[in-house]
C-alpha cells in the first residue's frame, strides 16, 4: 500500500518560510533564540509540535549504507566516520528545531543571551547536565570543545571560529563569546557546535582517525562496532536530558545499528530481504517500478511520502575550474548545453522529476526570472564588469527536445566552444590552437548506480562533439580524499541547502576553498560577488534585504555555471518496516535531520 503524509496547514506552513523580524530588545536570558525575530514556541511548551510525546519507548531500526568507515571521529577531515555519532552520541548548547527557518531552543544551555547587534553571546549551563559516563558538562569543556574544534577541526567549523575575538568563563556555569565583526548568525552557530568531555581527550591527537569510542551526554552510547561493517547505538537510560520538553516523544528507539554494504543497489537487496528496516528511495522511476516486492504487498513494508517546502540545493556534475579546460564560462555553458536533461530524466526516471533551475529553486529565496531589479540588482550592481552573462539580465538552463541527438543545443556548445579557442580536428578530436584535446576526468564514487548511468548517457553526448572524458570509479575511501582535495575534473557534486542560508555559505563558495582543502568549494570559484551577498545576508536587518541578498547569491550561483543541474524530488520516498512510525503532524523541513528516526517509534502492528 502507499501512505502519502500531507501538511494539514499548510498556509501557516507557508507563511513559517519566510524569517520574522523583530525590533532590538534589550539584552537578557532567554530559553530559546531565532535568527530574525522571535521563536514560534512559547517558554512553556510542553514538546515540539512534530514531535508525538506518547510515542511508546523501545525497539530498533536498522540502516543500510554504501562504502565503509574507518574512524568514530566525525569531527575532523580525515577519515570516513561511523554514522550516527554526531547525532546522538553529542549534543550542543541548543538544538535546532526543523518546523522553523532557523530557531534554538535550549538543550545543554538553559538560556542564551545577546546583544541587539549580536557582536556577543553568552550561555548558562543546565545544572542537570551530564555526559554518559556521569561526570557534569562543565564550562570547562565547553571553552575546550570551541577551541580544539576552531583549530583542529573540520574546515566547517573553522570559518566561524575565525570571527570568535574571546571566549571566556563568566561564572560557575556561564560563558560568554565576543566576536570580531558584524555577523547575526553568529550567535546562533555558537549554539549548535558538538560539546565534548576534554577529559577523555586529554593526552590524545584530536586531528587523528581514532576507533575510541568518545563519551558523549547525547540520548545515545555506542555499544558495538566493528570497523568497516557495522555500528550499534544504544539508548542510554539514564540520559539526564529525557525529560526536557525538547527531547519529549524524541528519540524513542532503543537501538539504531547501521550496516554497510558493497554499493547502493547491495543495499537496496538487503532491504528486501529483511537486512534493514528502512529504505530511502531518490529515483521517482524506481519508487514506481521497483516496490511491488512481497514484504510490501502483504503489508510488512511501508511506502511513505513525505513532502517538504525547502530549497532544492544543488546536485549534478560540478566542473573544477581549477583545472584551465573548466576556466571559461563558455566552456560551462556548453557542457551544460550538451548534458540533455530532458532525455536524461526520462530514460532513468521516467520524466517524473522537476529540474533543479537554480540552487534555491522550490522556495522563495530562489532568484526570479528575468533581469535583476530593485534591490536584488542594487547588490549586483558594483560587481557587473565581473560577473557572466545571464547573472543580471537572466539565466536559464538550456530545453532540450527530449530526443537522444539533441541536435541543437549540440550546436549552440560547439559555437561556445569554437568561440573559447577549440575545434574539432581531422581526428575527430576537440583540441586548443596548440592541438591539446579536450580532455578532463570524470571521478565517480563506487556503487552510485544512478549516477553512472547518468555519466553513461552524458559521455555519450560528449563524444559526439570530439570529447573524451576518462571516467575512474573509486571506492568510498578515495572518492572522499579525491574530492577533499579538488583532484578531479567533473564530480557528482550535491549541497543541501536551507531556509536559513548563512555563514556556511562561505564554506560552500568562498574564494579560501580554492586552495584549502576539504571546503565544499569543489568547482573552485573565486568570484567577489559571491562573498559579499553572503556578507549582505549575514548582515540583514529586515525580511526584504534577507531575501534579496539571497536572491542575488541564487543568480552569482547559477550563472555562474559551476554545476550542471540534476533534478530534485519535492517529496521524500521511504519505504520502512510497518512497526515503523512517525507523527501524522509534519515539520515544515519534512524529511530533514531531526525527523528520521528522531521523532519515530517502533509499535507492532496488531
Amino acid at each position: 500500500m502507499m501512505r502519502s503524509v500531507f501538511f494539514r496547514h499548510l498556509g501557516a506552513a507557508a507563511l513559517a518560510f519566510l524569517p520574522v523580524f523583530a525590533g532590538p530588545a534589550a539584552a537578557e536570558p532567554v530559553p530559546a533564540i531565532a535568527m530574525y525575530g522571535a521563536p514560534a514556541l512559547p517558554a512553556g511548551f510542553t514538546h515540539l509540535p512534530y514531535a508525538n510525546p506518547d510515542a511508546p519507548k523501545g525497539g530498533r531500526i536498522r540502516f543500510g549504507e554504501s562504502g565503509s568507515f574507518d574512524s568514530l571521529n566525525p569531527w575532523i577531515l580525515k577519515g570516513r566516520p561511523a554514522q550516527g555519532i554526531a547525532t546522538f552520541v553529542t549534543e550542543s548548547l541548543m538544538d535546532r528545531s526543523i518546523d522553523e527557518p532557523f530557531t534554538l531552543y535550549g538543550l545543554l544551555a538553559e538560556s542564551v543571551e545577546t546583544d541587539a547587534a549580536r557582536s556577543w553571546v553568552a550561555f548558562t549551563l543546565r545544572p542537570e547536565a551530564r555526559f554518559s559516563d556521569g561526570r557534569p558538562v562543565t564550562v570547562e569543556d565547553v571553552i575546550w570543545s570551541y577551541q580544539t574544534l576552531g583549530t583542529e577541526g573540520h574546515p566547517r567549523y573553522q570559518n566561524a571560529w575565525r570571527k570568535v575575538k574571546s571566549i571566556e568563563q563568566t561564572g560557575p556555569r556561564s560563558l560568554r563569546i565576543t566576536f570580531t565583526e558584524p555577523d547575526r548568525e553568529l550567535a546562533l552557530l555558537m549554539g549548535m557546535r558538538p560539546v565534548l568531555e576534554k577529559a577523555q581527550w586529554e593526552g590524545k591527537d584530536f586531528a587523528q582517525a581514532t576507533q575510541v569510542a568518545p563519551v558523549g551526554s547525547g540520548p545515545y552510547v555506542i555499544d558495538r562496532v566493528e570497523t568497516g561493517r557495522f555500528i550499534t547505538l544504544r539508548r542510554n537510560p539514564d540520559w539526564w536530558g529525557k525529560d526536557l520538553p525538547l527531547n519529549r516523544g524524541r528519540f524513542n528507539l532503543d537501538e539504531m545499528r547501521w550496516d554497510y554494504f558493497g554499493d547502493g543497489g547491495v543495499v537496496f537487496e538487503a532491504f528486501k530481504g529483511g537486512e534493514t528496516d528502512t529504505f530511502r528511495e531518490t529515483n521517482a522511476a524506481k519508487w514506481a517500478r521497483d516496490y511491488d516486492f512481497p514484504a510490501v504487498r502483504d503489508g510488512r513494508v511501508v511506502l511513505s511520502e513525505i513532502p517538504h517546502r525547502r530549497p532544492s540545493g544543488i546536485s549534478g556534475l560540478v566542473m573544477n575550474t581549477r583545472l584551465p579546460v573548466f576556466a571559461d564560462w563558455r566552456v560551462r555553458e556548453a557542457m551544460i548545453d550538451v548534458f540533455n536533461f530532458e532525455f536524461i530524466n526520462a530514460t532513468l526516471n521516467g520524466g517524473r522529476e522537476p529540474r533543479i533551475t537554480s540552487y534555491f529553486a522550490n522556495s522563495d529565496l530562489a532568484m526570479r526570472p528575468g533581469p535583476a531589479e530593485g534591490k536584488v540588482a542594487a547588490l549586483l550592481a558594483p560587481f557587473a564588469a565581473s560577473l557572466p552573462p545571464g547573472t543580471l539580465e537572466g539565466y536559464a538552463l538550456p530545453v532540450s527536445d527530449g530526443r537522444e541527438l539533441n541536435r541543437k543545443n549540440s550546436r549552440k556548445a560547439m559555437k561556445l566552444l569554437e568561440e573559447a579557442g577549440w575545434s574539432v580536428g581531422a581526428d575527430g578530436v576537440l583540441k586548443d590552437a596548440a592541438g591539446a584535446p579536450f580532455s578532463f576526468e570524470i571521478v565517480l564514487q563506487q556503487g552510485a548506480a544512478e549516477t553512472q548511468s547518468i555519466v553513461d548517457i552524458y559521455v555519450e553526448a560528449l563524444r559526439r562533439i570530439g570529447i573524451f572524458p576518462k571516467v575512474t570509479t573509486v571506492d568510498d575511501a578515495q572518492y572522499q580524499a579525491r574530492t577533499n582535495t579538488y583532484d578531479f575534473g567533473m564530480a557528482w557534486y550535491t549541497r543541501a541547502l536551507s531556509l536559513s542560508p548563512g555563514n556556511e555559505q562561505m564554506l560552500y563558495w568562498g574564494a579560501r576553498g580554492v586552495g584549502e582543502p576539504g571546503s565544499r568549494n569543489w568547482m573552485g570559484m573565486n568570484a567577489p560577488a559571491a562573498e559579499a551577498m553572503v556578507r549582505a545576508m549575514l548582515e540583514a536587518r529586515t525580511p526584504e534585504d534577507f531575501t534579496a541578498a539571497v536572491r542575488a547569491l541564487d543568480r552569482v550561483l547559477t550563472a555562474g555555471r559551476y554545476v550542471i543541474p540534476g533534478w530534485y524530488a519535492p517529496i521524500s520516498r521511504i519505504a520502512h518496516d510497518c512497526n515503523l512510525h512517525f507523527p501524522e503532524r509534519l515539520p515544515l523541513y519534512g524529511d530533514w535531520p531531526g525527523f528520521q528516526p528522531e521523532v519515530w517509534w517502533y509499535e507492532a502492528e496488531q
